[in-house]
């Protein structure tokens, strides 16, 4: 899965992790003082002397990194495991300083409607509308970027599926015999790198976006000094976006822990039932009717199974992301009465809160795509050892947590009649 597109993946992914610790080490330490000037709102942010410098340095250290691998370990993909990583990476950075500059428009923006709706200074429609433009500039690079970055990410994951079906193919000899080993080869390669593509995406944008987002939320809520029940604590609204997250995170986790068995499970007995409709098409004697019976109701079972353990799996997850609606409210609640805050910093607070909540909430968003590439990675995790000659993990030995009805005894009177 991973060595065929990366270079030495047990070396080169811990050297990822180093390389960018030491990187944002010397960024915060030493070069994001070297440039500093006025961040502008609106567009304009994006081509500010910081962001410029920024760019130059992620640029930098990129290719310092990518070429020192090349260097290290040549690999046939490095230039898309390498430099696409490093480019999504970078398009994930950018939509969250697209986040950003949305957040610090919203401050001008709602104190002008609420100074406009309380008469309380004079607001006029050209100052209305230049704001509104404003938006649409920032708007209009995030569009542009957001589908540049979906083109070349779906090249990005056709690669990674070639490099896998290249491996894979390689060794057919040896896994011919698995179960579903079609299957594996043919979907579960594209639907792995797809699925993992995601995820990551999705991972790197909550990490930065926590990065860019937990100071502007320190800084603004400044005025809020207590939390209902809680009272008075250093930091209030960021400790609340934690401990709320994380309660949440362990709940789900907790009740989806049976998912991705389950999922797995499922892949073995769908490939069970294709595998005998696609060997009925080139032999009379295969694919009879209660052959074909008995194996889906092997399908059956396994889904009535699932569908059992997500209903509830999304009780919890829909009572607590319904609960998450009011949350921010119900924390703001003394603070909105007391009129300590008007409305543009109440919704910048509000904006900033929700990017490091749901950043927080990773787990929960994703679990379900999780489960799925838990499974898909258990079915070619099984490939892979039978190419490096290691035992087949336990889980393939198993039978369904529903039961599995015996399917050999009529797959063998078809092949006895033949």
């Amino acid at each position: 899965m991973f060595v065929s597109f990366f270079p030495r993946p047990n070396v080169f992914f811990p050297s990822v992790v180093l390389w960018i610790a030491l990187s944002m080490a010397v960024w915060y330490g030493f070069a994001n003082g070297l440039f500093q000037g006025p961040m502008p709102v609106g567009v304009a942010a994006f081509w500010s002397t910081p962001e410029l410098w920024f760019d130059t340095y992620f640029a930098l250290c990129t290719a310092i990194f990518a070429a020192a691998w090349m260097i290290f370990s040549p690999h046939r993909w490095a230039m898309w495991s390498i430099g696409g990583t490093a480019l999504i990476l970078f398009t994930s950075y950018f939509q969250v300083q697209v986040s950003v500059a949305i957040n610090a428009w919203f401050g001008p923006f709602y104190d002008l409607v609420q100074a406009a709706l309380s008469k309380s200074k004079p607001v006029t429609l050209a100052e209305f509308y230049a704001q509104l433009a404003t938006f649409a500039g920032i708007a209009f690079v995030a569009v542009t970027v957001s589908v540049l970055t979906s083109f070349f990410t779906s090249h990005y994951i056709f690669r990674w599926r070639t490099a896998m079906n290249e491996f894979y193919v390689e060794h057919w000899p040896q896994l011919r015999a698995i179960e579903g080993a079609s299957q594996r080869v043919q979907e579960d390669t594209m639907r792995f790198a797809q699925t993992l593509e995601g995820l990551g995406a999705t991972l790197i944008k909550s990490v930065l976006t926590l990065v860019a987002f937990l100071p502007i939320l320190m800084k603004l809520s400044a005025v809020i000094t207590e939390l209902p029940i809680v009272g008075e604590i250093p930091y209030p609204l960021v400790w609340a976006a934690v401990v709320w997250s994380v309660l949440g995170t362990g709940l789900l986790a907790l009740i989806g822990i049976k998912l991705p068995g389950i999922e797995f499970f499922n892949q073995r007995v769908e490939a069970a039932y294709r595998k005998e409709l696609v060997l009925g098409e080139d032999d009379v004697n295969r694919a009879d009717p209660p052959t074909l019976h008995t194996l889906f109701r092997n399908v059956r079972r396994n889904y009535f199974w699932l569908y059992l353990n997500y209903v509830y799996f999304n009780i919890g997850r829909i009572v607590y992301l319904q609960a998450d609606v009011i949350f921010p409210y119900v924390l703001l609640a003394p603070t909105i009465v007391a009129g300590k805050i008007t409305l543009g910093p109440m919704n910048q607070i509000l904006r900033a809160f929700n990017e490091v909540r749901s950043s927080f909430q990773y787990l929960i968003t994703s679990w379900s795509t999780i489960v799925e590439l838990i499974s898909i990675y258990k079915r070619l995790r099984g490939f892979e050892a039978k190419i490096y000659g290691e035992p087949m993990p336990s889980i393939e030995k198993q039978s369904p947590p529903g039961g599995m009805i015996a399917i050999e005894a009529p797959i063998k009177a078809n092949q006895e009649r033949a």
